[in-house]
């Protein structure tokens, strides 16, 4: 059955470092629902009440129109592997933009400064509720190991061609709410 919390426990940070996807959503009360899959190694928690991700460059940038807008973020993690468990975090997400002081501070400190090529923004997430569930309908998964394609495709662009497709593919959503890229 379903727990609550009004932060993370030990176990549930130790649960977190552990998964190798999380699960994101988002929206405005106008727009459609962001739901995005993320890997690469990507989340970090840095308090009780806070977790970071790194944000790739992607085919959109929802979330980050979303969080200008609206505010609310869910992050969802899910036991593939051992026992079963659904943790879901509730709160508001913010953006430190790349280039940005408190983007290099978050950079620094949870990500030991390595900036993968693509690196887009982080995201912050202030949690307010924490709350886990069975996972009893999971189905139990072998990690193999993370796709190379992004990062791949992300070298293959370089520093400026990852800025033209910002341009062209990112600064709106999906339906037309401005992400903050310039």
């Amino acid at each position: 059955m379903a727990k609550q919390f009004p932060s993370l426990t030990p176990e549930l940070k130790d649960f977190i470092g552990r998964q190798h996807i999380f699960f994101t959503a988002s929206a405005t009360a106008d727009s459609r629902i962001n739901l995005s899959p993320k890997g690469l190694d990507a989340l970090r928690v840095t308090g009780d009440n806070e977790v970071v991700y790194l944000d790739h460059t992607g085919s959109g940038n929802e979330a980050a129109a979303h969080l200008r807008a609206d505010g609310r973020l869910t992050i969802m993690l899910c036991a593939f592997a051992g026992p079963p468990m659904i943790l879901r975090l509730y709160g508001r997400g913010r953006i430190a933009r790349k280039g940005t002081d408190e983007y290099r501070r978050h950079l620094a400190s949870a990500f030991a400064g390595n900036e993968p090529t693509g690196a887009r923004q982080i995201v912050i997430l202030d949690i307010d509720l924490v709350q886990t569930s069975c996972g009893y309908g999971v189905p139990l998964h072998d990690y193999k190991a993370e796709r190379p394609s992004l990062t791949n495709w992300a070298d293959a662009q370089g520093e400026q061609g990852i800025a033209d497709y910002w341009q062209k593919k990112n600064r709106v959503s999906i339906d037309g709410l401005p992400t903050g890229v310039e």
